[in-house]
């Protein structure tokens, strides 16, 4: 959606009538530099407040209270510190009061600026959305029509569901404030516990508002819409009702261009000269170069290039765990290894970790393992003596922080030839950090994994392992798309061989969900989804959504038991943030609300059980 100057401008003109430090505090007092109602009263002023709506999409707004590091719309603190993804890097030391190490160790209290930072950006997108559906009633000159009042209104009220989607999954009990909402009046909606049916609500009014096709790629399109309400319905463990709308999703949904919905190379979701593509359901559109001295790009991971080697520079924050690279381990029919081990409890792909480079120095010699793995573990994991893009053979742990693990992000870093037009300086200080890198709220695959969890509950075993293949296949039956060795190690620049960089071995399953019944296949699904989107600030609330404790099917305490085997096995090499670390059940599956924000609302809002 950021285009050109398409954010800015909202800045500059409207966005300070939403612009909130604290949600109640900027509805109960008239700030001051305003543009009122009655100036914002026409097309122009709609198109405005609902750019500033969608402007908020990165997570990140100037002058923001907290962190604009923890409130990115990719969660990498919250869906992967906070999960068995990755590691924060480094030692507890960081960024005082250490908000990010805090939600690694789940020792996270009210008042961690990346909470509050969150909570405040989000319900802040919330605010912006109502804006827009207040303010259509109000045109009477004539410059916006019947059908473009409703559709800017489907708009703002997929982005109002989007927001709040996002408190959900972070606070679970959040207020609900719509259009209707006088702060003054003291009418805040404070329901203490989750408002799917009202998100529920929003994406469907905005299925019905919404045109298959729009002008510009990152407006939401009907299929966006119904994307995130077949997402809801997962969530809300509805599945019976998921499930038609991701077949008609898969059968005939297009991209707001208008392209079929396909599964294309699997880079190409990662790489900022292929965003929009066919694969691309709905995403935060990061843009650079444009005047916003990097404010409009990927701004939220700006912490979390490697600290070192060809690119040097900061800071090492988003470290893939041994857990993760290991999970990408086949075995000899080809497919993943998630079965449980007797002895350790662990799944069978942790009982050993992965050849890897930790404690070796930067001169001495290292050869990759020749271990069976998954291609999508070198577009996930950046591991020693494996090309990283284009920045030569990735040095492993002489490129992190050193202290934990060898292995770097990947999915979130650009290539060097590409630096001058897809790359900028992050906050006035990262320089050529912020980048021009899509974040995919929903691609294709979501759609296909999330059917296979319909048809495991419906124990239609046949069918799930059908969709779980097509994500498969989509490696499996095309080596082109794998990660290949350069023509020259020492210019990466020559390009790539047709040489797979490593021992890439991935397989269909051949009946194996039937023959196993449904409990294998669910944690087949649930394997498939930690393969695919690893490292992409959604393993954490996947977890959480499977997790008895808010209904899901996969048992009780199935969160804290999976993350504190992860606890046990990833600290057989000491981690000084996780070492004597635990996740509590029915306390750790959801944050805490801010403290500041609870006090403002006298009481109204209750804090999440256990803080």
């Amino acid at each position: 959606m950021k285009k050109s100057n398409f954010k800015l401008i909202a800045l500059g003109s409207i966005a300070l009538l939403t612009a909130t430090y604290s949600c109640k505090n900027a509805l109960d007092t008239n700030p001051t530099g305003v543009l009122g109602s009655a100036v914002l009263a026409n097309k122009a002023g709609v198109d405005g407040l609902l750019i500033g709506a969608y402007s908020l999409l990165d997570g990140y707004y100037s002058g923001q209270p907290g962190t604009n590091y923890g409130s990115g719309i990719s969660n990498w603190s919250f869906g992967g510190l906070a999960s068995d993804d990755a590691y924060k890097g480094s030692d507890t030391g960081d960024q005082g009061g250490n908000a990010a190490g805090d939600i690694e160790a789940h020792i996270v209290s009210s008042s961690n600026d990346y909470v509050y930072s969150k909570w405040q950006v989000n319900l802040a997108g919330v605010v912006r959305a109502n804006n827009v559906i207040a303010e259509v009633p109000l045109v009477k000159d004539g410059s916006l029509t019947a059908a473009q009042g409703a559709q800017a209104i489907g708009e703002a009220r997929f982005l109002r569901g989007v927001y709040n989607f996002e408190l959900m999954k972070v606070f679970r009990n959040v207020p609900y404030v719509d259009e209707t909402v006088n702060y003054a009046a003291g009418n805040l909606n404070v329901p203490n516990a989750p408002i799917w049916d009202k998100i529920e609500a929003d994406f469907t009014a905005a299925m019905a508002a919404l045109p298959t096709t729009q002008s510009q790629p990152g407006r939401a399109n009907k299929w966006a819409a119904q994307a995130f309400l077949a997402k809801a319905y997962m969530y809300d463990h509805k599945y019976t009702q998921a499930l038609p709308l991701l077949t008609d999703l898969i059968t005939n949904g297009t991209t707001a261009s208008g392209a079929k919905y396909a599964l294309g190379a699997y880079g190409d979701n990662f790489y900022a000269l292929t965003r929009n593509n066919a694969e691309s359901v709905f995403a935060a559109q990061m843009t650079t170069k444009d005047g916003s001295n990097g404010q409009n790009s990927d701004f939220g991971d700006v912490l979390n290039f490697p600290g070192g080697g060809t690119y040097t520079s900061c800071c090492g924050f988003y470290i893939p765990s041994y857990n993760l690279a290991n999970a990408f381990k086949t075995d000899a029919a080809g497919l993943p290894m998630f079965q449980k081990d007797a002895t350790t409890g662990f799944p069978m792909y942790n009982v050993t970790n992965l050849k890897n480079d930790h404690g070796l120095a930067a001169g001495a010699a290292f050869t990759p393992t020749t271990e069976a793995v998954d291609p999508r573990l070198d577009f996930t994991v950046g591991r020693r003596g494996i090309p990283y893009q284009d920045w030569g053979l990735c040095g492993g742990e002489t490129w992190t922080r050193g202290d934990l693990a060898p292995y770097t992000p990947k999915k979130n870093v650009f290539f060097q030839k590409d630096v001058a037009t897809t790359a900028d300086q992050g906050g006035g200080w990262a320089t050529s950090q912020g980048s021009a890198i899509n974040y995919l709220l929903i691609r294709v695959a979501d759609l296909y994994l999330w059917r296979a969890e319909c048809y495991v509950e419906a124990n239609n075993l046949a069918a799930a392992e059908a969709d779980v293949n097509v994500i498969r296949n989509r490696m499996a039956q095309h080596p082109e798309y794998w990660v290949h060795t350069y023509v020259d190690n020492s210019a990466p620049s020559k390009g790539n061989t047709t040489t797979p960089a490593a021992n890439y071995v991935i397989k269909p399953y051949t009946g194996q969900f039937a023959a196993n019944g449904q409990a294998y296949a669910r944690q087949a699904v649930y394997m498939e989804h930690q393969l695919e989107f690893g490292m992409e600030g959604h393993r954490f609330f996947d977890l959480q959504r499977w997790d008895a404790i808010f209904g899901g099917p996969a048992g009780a305490n199935y969160m804290a038991n999976t993350i504190n085997a992860y606890i046990k096995a990833d600290t057989r090499i000491s981690n000084p943030v996780l070492n004597g670390r635990t996740f509590v059940a029915g306390k750790h599956e959801v944050f805490p609300i801010p403290q500041i924000e609870i006090s403002r609302e006298g009481g109204a809002l209750k804090q999440n059980p256990g803080y």
